[in-house]
């Protein structure tokens, strides 16, 4: 056969190949025809068992989250119910008029039922208040600084003089109201499942190792919660919260709260609320 008889019969050859391969592959998923469909809801099922994996992650991680903080309010309480007095340097921070106040520093002494000493540091430094409930007619003694520092004046306790530039009355000072008003809000949303709580870790506040907790409400105030927003710092050791951060509906920073150099237990005695203390001056 000459070459030019042969190229015919390649060119031939090609042709008859490719319908060939055609129809092969055709053949092949005429012979199994549901390869498709289940090779297709095979992967709508993994797709689904992947979300389903990531659910169950999701809500044990929110159960995990939700036992946690009933945990640590539960130890918070039980802690603070042991305690009958303590002293710290209260830091406070509090928007009143829509206006932040600048942080006001005091040295405070706390002491079961009801007593407060207050003596501020900065600013008004020397400016000092004592609240003893059930005496002095439930009145706050208080005296500024300067000139006023010789005049002790006695204040109703929710009264204009007392509470300006001041959100809560003395009457609510201390970490037992805080703990009281921040617990049961937390506990509510809890129970409502309208709660999101988060575990920041560890963080060191005012030199103490503490574990951040956030708790996050309904950003409705209609809802009747305290706020939308905490952030709290409970100390490792105490269990003490140091540190509170509450935000209103807009995340605005409405209260910050910090007990620095927290002693529990000092031994205060009646002498630290008395106003003839010899080192107050009422």
């Amino acid at each position: 056969m000459s070459a030019s008889e042969s190229l015919p019969s390649l060119t031939h050859a090609t042709q008859i190949s490719r319908p060939g391969v055609a129809t092969q592959f055709y053949s092949r998923r005429e012979q199994d025809p549901l390869s498709y469909p289940l090779r297709r809801a095979a992967g709508i099922f993994l797709a689904s068992l992947a979300l389903i994996s990531v659910l169950f992650v999701q809500n044990n991680a929110y159960a995990q989250d939700r036992t946690d903080l009933e945990k640590r309010l539960q130890e918070t309480e039980e802690a603070l119910a042991k305690i009958d007095n303590y002293t710290a340097i209260f830091h406070r921070i509090e928007r009143v008029n829509d206006k932040l106040v600048p942080e006001e520093t005091t040295f405070l002494k706390f002491k079961r039922p009801f007593k407060v000493y207050m003596r501020w540091i900065n600013p008004f430094a020397g400016q000092e208040s004592l609240y003893v409930e059930s005496a002095n007619n439930n009145k706050v003694r208080a005296h500024g600084t300067g000139l006023t520092k010789l005049i002790t004046v006695n204040l109703n306790p929710t009264g204009a003089m007392a509470m300006e530039n001041s959100r809560h009355p003395i009457t609510e000072a201390g970490l037992e109201i805080l703990v009281k008003k921040i617990g049961s809000n937390l506990q509510r949303g809890l129970r409502a499942g309208e709660l999101t709580s988060k575990d920041r870790g560890e963080q060191t506040v005012y030199g103490r190792k503490t574990r951040e907790i956030e708790g996050v409400l309904p950003k409705d105030p209609s809802k009747g919660y305290y706020c939308y927003r905490c952030i709290v710092n409970l100390d490792v050791e105490t269990k003490m919260p140091i540190k509170t951060q509450i935000f209103d509906w807009d995340d605005q920073l409405v209260e910050c709260y910090g007990y620095e150099h927290l002693k529990l237990d000092p031994g205060l005695s009646d002498k630290d609320f008395d106003p003839k203390n010899p080192e107050y001056h009422f």
